[in-house]
């Protein structure tokens, strides 16, 4: 990857187990979770009795030089030398969409080897320190408790964990994990661990072991929550990968003998996902969508329900922490309609069952659809916009149109993906009141929020019009796949009656479109237009969706197109979004080019964010979102051309 990534994924499982290093030499800092609070791993390499550093950071050690780094869709790979050995160090999360066991499994690997670069035989050993705050929220907490573990007879390690086990106890935003254990363990002979309790004390667990010249060693990362994965309206459910009582030393088993095969998988998978992006919209655009992969993913936390279904829930990350967010979800589904449609439908379960719930039915007598399920890894119903203090659910902090449009466009994409709309079926009635939600009140939008919320409230926003319509549209689609044709019929003349309209008011006298209907000469990304060329249903013609790809250009700063007028920051899934609009290629690359250019550069050292400045290229807010998987929807728009 010739991209300096801004944030280098290293253990990416869950929202809470992540780490990560800000500097693309490995060894230059302290490793960080995605928050960018400290999740410190350090590794040593001793050669000949001289210790170096190649993970992390200590003022005391000498740095062993990193001459390569590369990042691909699932693994990390840094190469290091000094004058005796060159050391390879290969980070894996196997997150394999195809496979939801070894997706969830939580379990990362390390994967060592070394060879000789003066043709000397070499004594070297490798050592892994791992401290407290991978199990605590914050470092010093409460006290941690530490024992050696030997999973199986050719594994052994040692775990830790808080002293003070309160699964689940809060939710938020800026937190991490603090109840269960997080596991260090390697694979073959000569592994000894150890802890540095002092007055009775444990700050950091160590692990240790010989490499042998050519032979790789492998060491395993693991966190157990205990089965204590997510509440969902009060029920405590369990990840995917324990559904049927496996234990974290068995999948640490399972994992140290199926990493060749599964490292194959990842590697096959990774390669092909950048051949299709390279294809789709060059060297840039393909570098930028394999850095997303792993931190889109591991955002989520995939569980099931009391009846076996799917839950894929993702975390609002540095936003408000908000869980099964209907308008982060709705950017992310590009990667995951590519991928694996029923991950969609995992996102969508939630939603449906707090909107027909007695609360958002009957107490807050919503028609609408909700904005969230509640925050991660608490899920009892809505947060955004509910006062704890007065039990009040504010309209004002509603997003009715909004989300409407976004489930509708959601379920259309679910029944393409997958030649059906049976999912759609069961919910047909509920999605019938979010389409005349739309008729009724999506042709000129009263002020409320969109999914662009940190811009504020915005009546007559041109694009949430262009929400109602794709999504009236997708309800369209839904009919028609139903056999219901007269529905489905209707439907449709309502989106073009509608389009005709917007076209009307929407204009300038040159062409170009506004912000919003009652603000000339005025400009925004029109990206939820996207969808008209993805379905190939001709609401707009591709020659005015190409003016408006190409008009956006005299808005351009040095970091790319600001998202509308109001300010000179960005979001960089509608910016790819509003450039797979473009008639070409070459287009769709102008696009890329200082998004590209803002990741390579940018000075905030967190995973990507999708909300920077166009001037600056720095990160105005958001890091480690989901809804980077919107990155892939030139991907997906090939995709289904094909």
């Amino acid at each position: 990857m010739k991209m300096r990534a801004p944030a280098v994924p290293l253990i990416t499982v869950d929202p809470y187990f992540s780490v990560w290093s800000p500097n693309e030499k490995l060894n230059y800092e302290k490793t960080m979770h995605w928050t960018g609070k400290p999740n410190q791993l350090l590794g040593t390499v001793t050669v000949d009795g001289k210790k170096y550093t190649f993970l992390g950071y200590h003022r005391d050690i000498h740095k062993m030089r990193q001459i390569s780094l590369d990042i691909d869709a699932m693994s990390t790979t840094a190469v290091y030398e000094n004058n005796d050995i060159i050391l390879t160090a290969v980070f894996t999360s196997p997150l394999l969409m195809d496979n939801f066991h070894i997706m969830t499994r939580p379990v990362s690997y390390l994967s060592l080897t070394y060879v000789s670069c003066d043709g000397k035989d070499h004594d070297v050993k490798v050592e892994i320190k791992a401290n407290e705050e991978l199990c605590l929220n914050v470092a010093k907490q409460s006290p941690i408790v530490a024992e050696e573990v030997a999973p199986c007879c050719c594994v052994k390690g040692i775990r830790m964990g808080n002293s003070e086990q309160k699964p689940l106890n809060r939710s938020g935003d800026d937190l991490r994990i603090d109840w269960g254990y997080f596991y260090l363990a390697a694979k073959g002979d000569g592994v000894e661990t150890r802890t540095d309790e002092k007055d009775g004390v444990i700050r950091n667990i160590y692990l240790s072991a010989p490499l042998t010249a050519g032979e790789s060693r492998l060491v395993l990362f693991a966190y157990d929550d205990m089965e204590s994965s997510i509440i969902y309206f009060e029920k405590t459910l369990k990840s995917y990968w324990n559904k049927d009582g496996m234990t974290i030393a068995e999948a640490i088993c399972e994992a140290a003998k199926d990493y060749d095969d599964v490292k194959a998988k990842a590697d096959a998978f990774s390669k092909k996902l950048y051949a299709d992006a390279l294809a789709s919209g060059g060297e840039k655009y393909a570098e930028i969508v394999t850095l997303a992969y792993r931190q889109v993913i591991a955002a989520h936390k995939l569980v099931l329900d009391e009846e076996g279904e799917v839950l894929f829930i993702s975390k609002e990350c540095f936003s408000n922490g908000c869980a099964a967010t209907v308008d982060v979800s709705y950017p992310s589904i590009p990667m995951f309609l590519l991928y694996n449609p029923e991950l969609v439908k995992g996102m969508m379960r939630p939603v449906y069952k707090y909107a027909e719930s007695k609360a958002w039915k009957e107490e807050y007598k919503y028609d609408f659809a909700p904005h969230d399920v509640g925050q991660y890894p608490i899920l009892n119903g809505q947060v955004y916009g509910y006062s704890k203090t007065t039990g009040e659910m504010k309209y004002s902090m509603q997003m009715p149109v909004e989300e409407c449009g976004n489930m509708l466009i959601m379920e259309a994409n679910v029944a393409l993906a997958t030649g059906s709309a049976d999912f759609a079926a069961k919910r047909i009635d509920l999605l019938c009141t979010w389409c005349e939600y739309l008729l009724k009140y999506g042709a000129d939008p009263a002020e409320q929020l969109c999914t662009d919320d940190f811009a504020g409230h915005l009546e007559h926003n041109i694009n949430l019009s262009l929400k109602a319509i794709m999504g009236i549209r997708g309800m369209a689609i839904l009919m028609e796949m139903l056999g219901r044709d007269a529905d489905a019929a209707r439907y449709k003349a309502e989106a073009e009656k509608m389009a005709e309209i917007w076209h009307a008011t929407a204009k300038n006298a040159d062409g170009t479109t506004n912000l919003a209907f009652d603000r000339p000469n005025t400009y925004s990304m029109k990206y939820n237009m996207v969808w008209d060329k993805v379905w190939g249903t001709g609401v707009f013609t591709d020659e005015f969706m190409a003016g408006e790809v190409n008009n956006n250009f005299v808005h351009f700063n040095e970091y790319g197109m600001p998202l509308d007028n109001r300010a000179d920051y960005t979001k960089t899934d509608w910016m790819v979004w509003t450039a797979s609009m473009a008639a070409d290629r070459d287009t769709f690359e102008k696009y890329i080019a200082p998004m590209w250019k803002a990741f390579n550069e940018m000075t905030t050292r967190t995973p990507m964010t999708d909300w920077y400045d166009t001037v600056s290229g720095a990160e105005v807010g958001f890091q480690n979102r989901t809804v980077q998987g919107g990155l892939y929807m030139k991907m997906l728009m090939d995709a289904w051309k094909k």
